[in-house]
């Protein structure tokens, strides 16, 4: 254990929780040092003790207070978009690297099959959201076929699933997700949607990608998509497709063909991708997708960050 590397988490909700449960059990890298939250009562501290992982219940002001601190070098932030200024200030000052799973994007966005190789010295990483790590990997494979004038994405969750994190950064989970489905995906213009499905029992996290491109390879792209949901799988076993791919005409009277640049060579064509995520069920309920791909996502990003950073000091 003296040869990985300490982390350490803010927020022992679910996401916390399910992060520290899966770096308690997966990691060759990492080893949970101490976590940090705001209910002394929350089933995730009670976890972290039987762990004998150091807890506090006074946030971030607690944890840099704990003689484990010193050990750490990077924390991930499982909070809130607006709690996450305040984290950040406070982790940076401190040199400490952060892995930010909220949608506040102070850092570069990561999606790791995709950008992760660029960002492995950045102070400060962000995971976008769970339909971003979900749908951005299948527009990016899209766009390395064809240009994707426009992306569109809906992620539908149940709503058990959707704990007060969640629901009070809607609003940055749509325009986190968007503006990565540009920047990391690579569209010219996107969009992101979320569904909270209140079904009982509940839902599988499921995801629809709509890519609006031209003169299209149909094989090419196929392939492309196929080979990209295998790289996810990697780390999240329970990615898939749910059918074939889509591939259907946009004509000129659809609205949507004004999105495409008059210059495009050949027909305008909507490409749909149709995914089911399941979660591993380490601590959070299998239908829980959503945030099961974050907390992945996350450990996978910071497993590389270390690694890489370990051999590049030799």
């Amino acid at each position: 254990m003296s040869d990985r590397t300490k982390v350490a988490i803010i927020g022992s909700g679910n996401i916390g929780t399910d992060l520290m449960v899966k770096v308690s059990r997966l990691s060759e890298h990492l080893d949970i040092a101490a976590m940090a939250g705001i209910d002394p009562a929350s089933d995730g501290l009670a976890r972290a003790r039987r762990l004998k992982v150091a807890t506090t219940h006074d946030g971030v002001d607690g944890l840099v207070r704990l003689d484990e601190f010193a050990e750490v070098q990077y924390v991930f932030d499982a909070t809130s978009a607006g709690a996450h200024r305040r984290h950040d200030d406070v982790l940076r000052a401190l040199g400490r690297t952060v892995v930010d799973l909220t949608p506040a994007a102070l850092g570069p966005y990561v999606v790791p099959p995709v950008n992760l190789g660029e960002h492995l010295d950045a102070p400060n990483v962000n995971m976008v959201t769970c339909g971003g790590q979900a749908t951005i990997p299948i527009v990016a494979a899209v766009g390395a076929v064809t240009p994707v004038h426009y992306g569109e994405i809906i992620a539908s969750i149940s709503s058990r699933s959707a704990g007060p994190g969640t629901r009070a950064n809607i609003d940055e989970f749509t325009e986190t997700t968007a503006s990565a489905i540009e920047q990391v995906g690579g569209a010219a213009r996107g969009k992101a949607i979320i569904v909270l499905n209140p079904a009982e029992p509940p839902l599988i996290m499921r995801d629809t990608v709509h890519c609006l491109v031209s003169d299209v390879d149909i094989a090419a792209v196929t392939a492309s998509v196929e080979e990209m949901v295998e790289r996810v799988r990697a780390y999240v076993p329970g990615y898939r497709l749910k059918q074939k791919i889509q591939f259907d005409t946009v004509t000129a009277d659809d609205p949507l063909h004004r999105l495409v640049p008059e210059d495009a060579p050949g027909d305008a064509v909507k490409v749909s991708v149709f995914l089911e995520v399941e979660g591993a069920a380490h601590y959070l309920p299998a239908y829980a997708g959503n945030l099961d791909i974050m907390t992945s996502a996350a450990l996978r990003t910071a497993e590389s960050i270390a690694t890489h950073r370990q051999e590049t000091s030799r």
